[in-house]
């Protein structure tokens, strides 16, 4: 381990050892892809700044020692350039390892690679008790490497995370293929990830985009050598708006992690930044979404998106920003109630399957079920009467339902009794007594319905 990297550790120790005993603890980092707004804090964070780096690649046994605050735009950088990258790299650019871990992430290769923490082969946490220690699948910390995943920070923080990577080719060349209706389009992904293939050539990444009821996409990607060309949505082309039009697309590897980055999938509409007029203004550099997050922020804190509606007499929106997962063969069911009730569009399809049969405790999925993941971010407009979560609880309801389950990035509004139950209270519980006793951190009820 690099010697820098220890002494870095060992402040922190004492960094955190200083914080008054009931000192909230929180971490102060630059960005954040969490939905759960919170008032400042007027308690200084931990300092973990330090973590922000990739200690080391190594080619030979395709893995990495990365810091916990290094986002994954820096690790790819990193691996891409051995010609590797890490085995799910979620969506957006900065999203750090240690947070996809602590509290989950997806994308197109999750068929085959199931989640990031699955890539994970050692993890090294400062828990709450404010010990450092290193948990792998099968040493004396085991319990907390299986139930650090969905622990969003309520256990402990990563400092340092050894992973496992893949082989990459230069280019990814994606079909887009429309499906008339969500029964098919389902039969379709069951199909594909079963095979790997698709029309007998292979398929290395899938998700999908659901337009409408009558017009969902699978984007169906797979490594290749060389392309005849490469589609550029870093400036002004769209990636979303090509998803309908062209059959066949390349991108190079890099640009394809980021395709979904530059637009925030869709949801950089809601601000003006697809207007042409706009966009042509715009700085290519500010296109990414961390800076769409940041303005998000800003209007919840000044209100200034309620005070229009407040002069236009309009009812308030509700925002639902969520991601769930359920089972393929109910993946139609819950599309077909997500139009009727909900009426988002577009929204984002991604399958996945745990590839490790060992239980991953507080985020439970049958390693033998293919699920799909849907995202959906925007709002809402509530009716008379309705109050804020109306649509958000009753989208937990349904999905519980379905036998799925749902991310915690945003806002849920599930009771005590019911949250515990789908994620594994009794565990959990277990696992704070061990490792952060006397409550220093809030637990995972607190931070992700309550808000604390």
């Amino acid at each position: 381990m690099p010697d820098d990297h220890v002494a870095e550790v060992a402040a922190l120790r004492a960094q955190y050892s200083a914080l008054p005993p009931g000192t909230p603890v929180r971490l102060a980092k630059p960005t954040s892809n969490l939905f759960r707004f919170r008032e400042a804090n007027a308690h200084p964070g931990l300092d973990v700044s330090r973590f922000n780096r990739v200690l080391h690649v190594d080619p030979v046994t395709r893995t990495a020692e990365v810091g916990g605050m290094t986002t994954y735009e820096d690790l790819a950088d990193a691996t891409l350039a051995h010609g590797l990258m890490p085995s799910v790299v979620p969506q957006l650019k900065t999203i750090t390892l240690g947070g996809a871990v602590s509290g989950l992430g997806i994308e197109s290769s999750s068929f085959r690679n199931g989640l990031p923490h699955e890539a994970v082969r050692e993890l090294e946490v400062l828990t709450g008790d404010g010990r450092v220690v290193v948990a792998t699948a099968d040493n004396e910390h085991r319990e907390l490497f299986h139930g650090f995943p969905n622990s969003y920070g309520t256990l402990g923080y990563a400092l340092r995370l050894r992973i496992d990577l893949e082989p990459v080719k230069p280019f990814v060349r994606l079909r887009h293929v429309r499906f008339g209706n969500a029964a098919d389009c389902a039969a379709a992904i069951a199909r594909i990830c079963a095979d790997r293939s698709y029309q007998g050539e292979p398929v290395d990444f899938i998700d999908g985009t659901v337009f409408s009821r009558g017009a969902l996409f699978l984007t169906l990607a797979d490594f290749v050598d060389h392309a005849p060309s490469v589609s550029d949505y870093t400036g002004m082309h769209i990636y979303y708006k090509s998803i309908p039009f062209k059959q066949v697309d390349h991108l190079t590897v890099r640009d394809y992690l980021w395709r979904w980055d530059t637009d925030w999938f869709w949801c950089s509409k809601a601000l003006g930044v697809q207007d042409p007029w706009v966009r042509r203004f715009w700085p290519r550099r500010l296109l990414r979404s961390d800076v769409y997050r940041r303005l998000v922020a800003l209007d919840r804190r000044y209100g200034l998106s309620r005070r229009l509606e407040s002069l236009r007499n309009a009812y308030p929106t509700e925002p639902v920003i969520q991601d769930i997962e359920v089972p393929v063969d109910r993946l139609a069911e819950f599309l077909e109630f997500f139009d009727d009730e909900i009426g988002i569009s577009p929204v984002w399809l991604c399958p996945l399957k745990v590839r490790d049969a060992t239980p991953w405790p507080l985020y439970p999925l049958d390693p033998d079920t293919l699920y799909v993941n849907v995202g959906f971010w925007s709002g809402v407009r509530l009716g008379f009467g309705e109050e804020m979560g109306t649509y958000n609880r009753r989208i937990e309801q349904v999905v519980a339902k379905l036998g799925g389950h749902k991310s915690l990035y945003s806002d849920s509004y599930y009771p005590e009794q019911e949250f515990w139950r789908f994620y594994n209270g009794d565990v959990y519980q277990g696992l704070k007594r061990e490792y952060d006793a006397e409550k220093r951190l809030p637990d995972l009820y607190e931070k992700c319905v309550r808000g604390r």
